[in-house]
C-alpha cells in the first residue's frame, strides 16, 4: 500500500505524462505536493521505483514513466470505504473511514487486535483476545494484523488517538518507515524508523515529544504501517 505523499506524486506525475508527455520536473513536483525540499522528491521517486510504479529512462533528464497506478483507493471507494485526507507531513498513510456495515461480508477479513499501542510513551503489548474486520481492499499481500492507537505522538502524520493501525507482520524496515518497534522486548510503540551513531531512534510525528534512543540490541522491529482505520459514532 503507497503512502499518501506517494498516491499523491504518482498521481500528479500520470497527469502530467498524460497532458504534455513530458514528467514534471523535481522543483515542480515538491511545490505540488508542498514538500520542504527536493530530497524529499527523491525519496518518494526511490520508493515508487522499488515499487515498480514507475521507470527511470536512462539517458534522458526529466524522464518518468509510469509501470502501473494503485487501485486500492479506487476499490476501496467503491466498497463504502471513502478515503479521509490526513494531515500533510512525511510519511502519510492511505486512510479510510470505516463505517460498520458498509462492506459485503465477502470482502472482510478478520485481523488479530493485539491490544493498544502507544502513540506516545512505549506500553506494555500485546493482548490478542479479539478480532476487527478489515476490508480487504486496504490490506496489500503479507500477514498483517491491528493494534489500537494510544496517544497523540504521530499526529502530524495524520495518526490520531483511538485509530486502529494496521500493520504488516516484518522484523525489517528502513529508516523513515512508520514501524511497531518492542523494547526491551516488553513496551511496544508507534513512531519513524532511523538510525544515527549506533542508535535506533523512534521519533515521533509531533513537536511536544522528544525522539527515544535506543541501543540496537534493545529494539526490535515487530512490523510497519500499512493502513489505518478511523471509526466515528
Amino acid at each position: 500500500m503507497l503512502t499518501r505523499k506517494q498516491h499523491d506524486l504518482l498521481t500528479f506525475i500520470n497527469v502530467r505524462l498524460n497532458e504534455s508527455g513530458v514528467s514534471p520536473s523535481f522543483e515542480e513536483m515538491k511545490a505540488a505536493l508542498s514538500l520542504k525540499s527536493k530530497s524529499g522528491v527523491h525519496r518518494l521517486i526511490n520508493a515508487l521505483e522499488e515499487r515498480n510504479f514507475i521507470r527511470r529512462l536512462p539517458n534522458r533528464a526529466r524522464a518518468l514513466e509510469i509501470v502501473r497506478m494503485p487501485d486500492v483507493v479506487q476499490r476501496a471507494v467503491s466498497q463504502g470505504v471513502p478515503p479521509a485526507a490526513p494531515a500533510p507531513g512525511r510519511g502519510e498513510v492511505v486512510h479510510a473511514d470505516f463505517r460498520k456495515g458498509r462492506v459485503a461480508a465477502n470482502d472482510v477479513v478478520e485481523l488479530p487486535l493485539h491490544g493498544r499501542i502507544a502513540a506516545g510513551q512505549p506500553i506494555m503489548a500485546f493482548e490478542d483476545d479479539r478480532l476487527l474486520s478489515v476490508p480487504a481492499a486496504l490490506l496489500g499481500p503479507g500477514d498483517h494484523y491491528a493494534l489500537e492507537v494510544s496517544g497523540d505522538s504521530m499526529v502530524d502524520a495524520g495518526i490520531l488517538d483511538g485509530d486502529y493501525a494496521l500493520i504488516r507482520r516484518c522484523d525489517a524496515a528502513r529508516d523513515g518507515d512508520i514501524v511497531v518497534a518492542l523494547v526491551d522486548g516488553q513496551d511496544a510503540t508507534l513512531k519513524y524508523l532511523k538510525h544515527a551513531k549506533g542508535m535506533v531512534e523512534l521519533e515521533p510525528a509531533n513537536a511536544m515529544h522528544q525522539t527515544q534512543r535506543y541501543l540496537p540490541s534493545r529494539v526490535r522491529v515487530q512490523g510497519k504501517l500499512a493502513g489505518l482505520l478511523r471509526r466515528y459514532a
